[in-house]
């Protein structure tokens, strides 16, 4: 292949030889034996110099084109497994690993007064749940659809304490809570004491992205529902026949850290996508017999639900009150960035300082490493995740009483 000639400057003299290895010149590019790639103008003076110091350049030029094409693409496939982990290291952008976490509340659970039975639905429920927020990842989705499917399945599973399937309150009703939190924006949407949307989790997903504010309240947050045409229900909807009868009757306000049957059934989510972005999710019936009211952690950015790219995701479960006064899921956050502290020592120091306030309960929490930790101060958290290596755990009691 003859290369386009190259400009000629001042007092320099061109030609459209190749140096052979003999010595020779093969003129209009071609040596002896045919087309060379390696055959391109030579300045005149410089000929003599490439034939007695570049001893490669004349072998070439006597070695047919096929054989340079050859080499040509072999080298070139080489150059680029060469590069390849040297470009891939360089890298400065997120993974493309995705993670996710959920819970499904804290409490004083036993493995020995828990059936076999009860632990089998609960497990399944988790596992259902997992597997809906995981799919949504896997398709490529965002961290905020994977959180809002995985709450949103819960959300309809009678066993957890949101939407169907949440406590009454002191005047027999049901009232939900929930809030949703964008790790990359840091924007957020929030509702309390809506008694006729069947979903919460989707209605803070709307506050989030369309409206102006941040949180809705009862009657205003019912409107905003009814606004953007999501579902609604009648509140005898969300009542269970066990829940009416009391047999699974939550403890009632302000619960004792000593109860036997203490659970909070509050559901949540953190996901982490293959963009890298963060994502945090709570829903919940709150307390068993609460006050009129009464507004718990979970709808409260800061306290139950939080989530930032440049820390992590969090999503509480437990006495309410204690993790507003400790700004629980924000602590967990500001001990990483401002304290630099690892995950799952930002999230135990947490639950500690909860316990030293005279509360119990537990989070969930992911950074964007894909780092977990599942901390708990009850004697357990119903909860499961999907790590970044694809490794998946469903688990209620204590994680060493499980192996």
């Amino acid at each position: 292949m003859q290369l386009p000639p190259q400009r000629q400057g001042k007092g320099q003299e061109t030609s459209d030889a190749c140096v052979d290895s003999s010595g020779r010149r093969a003129e209009s590019g071609r040596n002896p034996g045919g087309d060379s790639l390696f055959c391109f103008p030579i300045y005149g003076a410089s000929a003599q110099i490439i034939q007695h110091t570049c001893p490669l350049y004349t072998t070439m030029c006597d070695v047919p084109v096929r054989v340079h094409r050859a080499l040509l693409i072999v080298g070139t496939l080489l150059g680029w497994v060469c590069l390849l982990p040297v470009t891939v290291q360089g890298q400065d952008g997120p993974s493309s690993e995705t993670a996710l976490v959920i819970h499904g509340g804290a409490g004083s659970l036993s493995a020995d007064e828990m059936s076999d039975d009860r632990e089998e639905a609960y497990r399944s429920a988790l596992r259902t749940a997992l597997q809906e927020g995981n799919a949504v990842l896997r398709d490529g989705g965002s961290a905020l659809d994977a959180v809002q499917a995985a709450i949103t399945t819960m959300e309809a599973d009678t066993l957890f304490n949101a939407a169907r399937g949440a406590v009454r309150t002191s005047e027999g009703a049901v009232e939900l809570d929930a809030a949703i939190m964008d790790g990359a924006t840091r924007n957020a949407g929030a509702l309390t004491g809506v008694q006729t949307v069947k979903h919460p989790i989707r209605l803070a997903r709307a506050i989030m992205e369309d409206s102006y504010h941040v949180m809705f309240a009862q009657e205003g947050a019912e409107a905003f529902a009814e606004q953007q045409g999501l579902e609604l229900v009648e509140n005898e909807y969300f009542i269970t026949a066990a829940r009416r009868s009391g047999e699974e009757k939550a403890p009632a306000d302000p619960p004792a850290a000593q109860e036997e049957d203490e659970k909070y059934g509050t559901v949540g989510a953190v996901a982490l996508d293959a963009a890298g972005n963060l994502a945090a999710g709570t829903s919940t019936g709150g307390i068993s017999d609460k006050e009129f009211g009464r507004v718990g952690d979970s709808p409260i950015v800061g306290a139950g639900t939080y989530a930032h790219n440049a820390s992590c995701a969090v999503s509480a479960t437990g006495q309410g009150e204690f993790f507003i006064r400790g700004v629980a899921a924000h602590s967990v956050a500001s001990r990483m960035r401002f304290g630099d502290r690892p995950l799952g020592e930002a999230a135990q120091r947490t639950i500690d300082e909860i316990e030293e306030l005279g509360g119990v309960g537990g989070v969930i929490a992911l950074d964007r490493d894909g780092n977990i930790a599942t901390p708990f101060s009850t004697g357990g958290m119903f909860r499961a995740y999907v790590a970044p290596d694809g490794t998946t755990a469903v688990r209620i009691f204590d994680a060493a009483a499980e192996e």
